[in-house]
């Protein structure tokens, strides 16, 4: 298989620095880089450097005879296969979004016919403009996929989203973007090939209490599933998904090798997860499948239990004061089959959302699926796309309630647990 690539647009801003880092983790992870730089970036970071990081020639300006023979802003578009403005600033997606070419960078992004990410880095006021916004909307319409800034403190002082996100986070989306496994080991600053024998060497406490689940594989899902009625409608549970990209994380910052297969949610893949998207439940146990073997399989999608059973081609019409019949059929139960597989994860968690006899209902649905752990909580208040959550952690040796705590909190408590049971 032919090695991935990717052309890398450097603008202006003070977070360019951080595109650096971005080609050193793109590089571990054997994905070539090519890069374009706007005159403003190189205020902030000279081509020397930017040259030294990809070991190519870095591109800038558009009337450079010697570079439009050697290599035309055409074949600059084409050549890689995905093209990543970094930091992306609101000038650069003010131009982008009014199909302005009056520099190298914005000719490429007019000329190409590949996919780009826009990683936005700007003042938080910058970033709530509504011309930015306003930009920003067309730019998705037009195809562009675009990251959500971090929010937090900036150089200028004030506080607020559009800070950068992290290299880490940036490198991972790419790589999911590509179809190319990212490898949340090789963030590290040493070489790849030491990697593993360097955490060997590491002390017991540091392995213990750092990366606790290196080397284990970990599947999660998460979000719902549809269940299309006709090509316009569908049935569906409600769920955001946030839990289980929040497990999903917590699960890859200790060190584990995550498969995260998502329902259709509209969540920023986690840093160092592999993310597999899918729509149905069949879908879903099918990816589940795929990912065997795995030392934990956590299952906290709300999948639906029924589908329809035939599917029309085309929209179904009202008929006056008819309403048509809707023939069920029962979805697969992806959590008592994965529990008779031949491969069946050495630890098994199943999730239980419930409205009334919370503990009970778990209890019952743990011995009836037959896997280790059933995690419970009361969703009869807003914890549906809330930030926080409370859960019953329910075994064969009893019952842990834990109170209500970020769903981030609680995740990465409830990871601990896993690594203190697989240890």
């Amino acid at each position: 298989m032919a090695a991935k690539s990717i052309l890398l647009i450097v603008t202006g801003g003070i977070a360019a620095y951080k595109a650096l880092e971005l080609v050193r983790l793109l590089k571990r992870q054997g994905i070539a880089v090519r890069a374009v730089m706007t005159k403003s970036a190189t205020e902030f970071v000279t081509p020397l450097s930017m040259g030294v990081m990809t070991e190519d020639q870095v591109y800038g300006d558009m009337f450079d005879l010697k570079e439009e023979r050697e290599i035309g802003h055409i074949q600059l578009s084409r050549q890689a296969d995905l093209i990543v403005i970094c930091p992306a600033t609101a000038n650069m997606l003010a131009k982008a979004a009014a199909g302005i070419a009056d520099d190298l960078a914005t000719t490429i992004l007019l000329a190409t016919d590949k996919s780009v990410l826009a990683v936005p880095a700007m003042n938080v006021r910058m970033w709530n403009h509504p011309a930015t916004q306003r930009n920003l909307k067309q730019l998705r319409e037009d195809g562009m996929i675009v990251m959500e800034p971090d929010e937090g403190s900036m150089a200028c002082g004030e506080f607020g989203p559009g800070r950068l996100p992290e290299p880490p986070e940036v490198a991972a989306r790419i790589c999911a973007m590509l179809g190319h496994a990212f490898d949340a080991a090789l963030t590290s600053g040493r070489a790849p090939s030491t990697i593993p024998k360097a955490l060997e060497a590491q002390p017991d406490f540091a392995e213990e209490i750092h990366r606790r689940l290196f080397g284990k594989r970990v599947v999660v899902t998460a979000g719902p599933t549809y269940e299309a009625i006709d090509p316009i409608r569908y049935i569906a549970n409600r769920s955001s998904g946030r839990q289980g990209f929040a497990i999903a994380q917590a699960a890859a910052e200790m060190g584990a090798e995550v498969t995260l297969i998502a329902g259709p949610v509209h969540l920023v893949t986690p840093p160092g997860v592999i993310r597999i998207d899918v729509e149905s439940a069949l879908e879903m146990q099918a990816e589940v499948e795929k990912a065997l073997p795995a030392d934990v399989a956590i299952l906290v999608a709300a999948v639906a239990d029924w589908r329809a059973a035939d599917v029309p081609e085309q929209k179904i019409k009202k008929d006056g004061n008819v309403v048509p019949p809707l023939a069920l059929t029962e979805n697969p139960d992806i959590l008592a089959s994965l529990a008779q597989h031949k491969l069946r994860p050495k630890l098994l968690i199943g999730f239980a959302a419930e409205t009334e006899k919370i503990v009970e209902h778990a209890t019952a649905k743990l011995a009836k699926k037959r896997c280790d752990w059933i995690v419970a909580n009361d969703v009869s208040g807003d914890v549906m796309g809330g930030d926080n959550n409370a859960f019953h952690v329910v075994t064969k040796d009893g019952v842990e309630s834990w109170p209500e705590t970020s769903k981030d909190a609680i995740a990465r408590k409830l990871m601990e647990k896993v690594a203190d049971e697989i240890a």
